[in-house]
């Protein structure tokens, strides 16, 4: 019998380097962007994170997708949700960048919230994948390593240029494929690994209680320490095995020219919408 898994995709965050991009283009070709949270971008022929409800809906991966989101965008995704039976939306409640949750902390309110104990895929909202990623195959693997070790999570990752490392999570693994370390950001000479590394994570239920640990630990820190996603897994790795998976690539959605690039490749360079990341 399957073990169930739930999906979480971080969707909070205000986009501020896409909007600014939008409002400075004087085209005026993406005047209709204006105010548009970047998961409800469109891209190709629908919003960036209705490509993930159908794949993961297709392929059974998961049985509920849960969405967090902020105040400000909240009746936003209410609408956009509505036409799902699957997807429940969560608001962290804040209304503006400087008083963001943090990513982590989103993870961890839509686990409280929607009071989940299965296994969770964590997506970024902000983020798709090359048309030869697969969720069945990567579902697969994730199980292969359960059966192992219950305690075992995985990652992704993808082989970026030497002068990328800087704008990424780049991970360091063994030669098993176990995650060493992640480091966030490093310069090219800090690190000999090019494996940066995506938001999208598969979580063992075992490891689930270690958010409050975490959050716990840094709740005094500084708002960058708890944004970004990559910072939990780094902090997991030392604590539970994470495996990496590697993949061809991936677009990342932060300012109008990544838009572009992603939304040019949906429209002409995407053979099969249908089962795409199934």
């Amino acid at each position: 019998m399957r073990v169930s898994m739930k999906a979480v995709i971080l969707a909070a965050g205000y986009g501020t380097r896409l909007q600014k991009d939008v409002a400075a283009d004087i085209s005026g070709d993406f005047a209709h962007l204006v105010g548009i949270a970047k998961p409800l971008l469109p891209v190709g022929s629908c919003a960036l994170v209705t490509h993930w409800v159908r794949a993961l809906s297709a392929s059974n991966c998961v049985d509920s997708i849960y969405v967090v989101t902020n105040a400000l965008y909240l009746a936003a995704f209410q609408q956009w949700a509505s036409q799902f039976s699957n997807v429940k939306i969560v608001s962290d409640q804040t209304r503006s960048n400087s008083d963001r949750l943090g990513a982590v902390a989103c993870l961890h309110l839509a686990v409280r919230h929607f009071k989940i104990e299965d296994h969770i895929v964590v997506i970024g909202g902000d983020t798709l994948f090359k048309e030869d990623f697969s969720l069945s195959k990567i579902d697969a693997r994730f199980f292969e390593l359960q059966a192992k070790c219950e305690d075992n999570c995985m990652i992704l990752s993808y082989q970026c240029k030497d002068d990328e490392t800087q704008k990424y999570g780049i991970v360091e693994v063994e030669s098993d494929l176990r995650a060493k370390c992640m480091k966030e950001k490093p310069l090219p000479n800090e690190t000999k690994s090019r494996r940066a590394c995506p938001c999208f994570y598969m979580l063992s239920k075992k490891v689930l209680p270690l958010l409050d640990t975490f959050l716990e630990e840094k709740k005094n820190a500084r708002i960058e320490e708890k944004d970004a996603p990559g910072n939990f897994v780094s902090w997991l790795i030392p604590r539970a095995p994470v495996y990496v998976y590697q993949i061809s690539g991936r677009f990342d959605v932060g300012n109008l020219v990544s838009y572009r690039e992603c939304d040019l490749y949906f429209k002409e360079k995407l053979h099969n919408t249908k089962t795409y990341m199934m």
